[in-house]
Parts: C-alpha cells; structure tokens; sequence
C-alpha cells in the first residue's frame, strides 16, 4: 500500500449504482527500459511519476504485480481506492497488462483511466475524453481490445505534430526538447489533477475545470 494523494477534494459527484465503489485504475503509457525515459511516447509515465510524487507522507514507489506483468502502486484518493500502474510491456502490448489488471481487482471499463501521449492537440494541453476512436495509437488500440470496449476515460497529453515531413513513428521515440521541457511540468500537472478530479468528482467536472485551462 502506498501513501495517499494529496490536495484532493472532498467533494463527490455521485455515481449509479453497482460501480460507484469500484476501484480505479490508472495506467500511464509507454515504453520500459531507459533509452525510452524521456521521449515523447513515454509522457504517461511521467504522468503516473508525478501522481505518485504527490502520495503522503512519503512518495509512492511501483512495486511488481507479477501476475498482471505490470509495476503497481495501490492507494487512495479521496476514500476511493485506486491502482497506478504501468504495463512492462511495450507500449504496443500494453493492453495485455491493463485488462489483466482490471480482470485482477474487478475493475470497470468505466473506472479505467489511461494516460498517453496525443499527437493532434497542441504541446502542453491536457484533455480527458471517454470513449471514441483511437486516433491511430497503438497503445490505445491494444487497451480497447483487451478491455472489450472503447468505453474507458484517456487523458490525452498533446505533444504536437512532428516539423516538417518527420515521421510520426520517429517524433514520438526522440526526447523531448529544450523547449518542451519548458511546459512539460505544467502538462504533467494538469494530468494528476486531471485524474485526481475524475476519481473524486467525476469525469464531467474534471473536463470542465483542467479543460478551461490555457495551455
């Protein structure tokens, strides 16, 4: 069990019956291994650092969930219990490791938060979107089959197009530049508070307050 998060607010949106006092799982995207740390792809698991950055009375550290093939830390915002993960496999395989851990502690789509990396919104802004297509990211595509459904909350994390005529493929596994490291902080900001608002207070005020933000 990890610390819990701070700064949350005690207030609720309530929820219908039967899920409301699931679990939540959130999961940030990308690949292991240190040569991917910091590049572009991997800003869901910066997102998942800076959530357990924020646990007290001490950081939260990943343990091993062998049984899921994924890096876990369970603990709770606002009385809710929630699972941070990441998958050890790569980001293309990554749903394997999230509908194992969703099926391991009887999580709903609906509780499900993925974080990633989203290519058509500009650097630094933070949506959350439930549902609809994958926009071609293979992350989200292997979660959706694993899960079933297309029905679980993303945090989309914009990092831009690529310049020029550079490959999307390549943009993504190159790091981030001295300029993006500028916003970065911020964006990763928003996604913790993105999803501590989603767990405490739901989706629809989550969107209202990190999407009025000017980024």
């Amino acid at each position: 069990m990890c610390g819990k998060l701070k700064n949350s607010s005690p207030k609720r949106t309530p929820k219908s019956a039967g899920s409301a006092d699931a679990p939540w799982l959130v999961v940030g995207l990308g690949n292991p291994g240190a040569q991917y740390e910091t590049t572009r792809h991997n800003i869901g698991y910066l997102a998942v650092d800076e959530l357990l950055d924020d646990l007290t009375p001490m950081p939260g550290t990943l343990s091993a969930h062998k049984r899921t093939n994924s890096l876990i830390c369970q603990t709770k915002i606002d009385g809710r219990s929630v699972i941070i993960a990441r998958a050890r496999s790569y980001m293309n395989l990554s749903g394997g490791a999230i509908g194992a851990l969703a099926k391991f502690f009887k999580i709903p789509a609906e509780h499900v938060i993925v974080i990633h990396d989203e290519l058509d919104l500009d650097p630094a802004a933070v949506r959350i979107k439930v549902g609809g297509g994958e926009n071609g990211h293979n992350g989200l595509k292997s979660t959706t089959q694993a899960l079933g459904t297309r029905d679980y909350v993303r945090i989309r994390m914009g990092i831009g197009r690529p310049p020029g005529r550079m490959d999307p493929a390549s943009f993504v596994l190159k790091p981030f530049s001295k300029q993006e490291l500028e916003w970065l902080p911020l964006s990763l900001g928003d996604a913790a508070d993105a999803v501590r608002l989603t767990v405490s207070r739901g989706v629809a005020i989550a969107q209202n307050e990190i999407h009025g933000r000017s980024r």
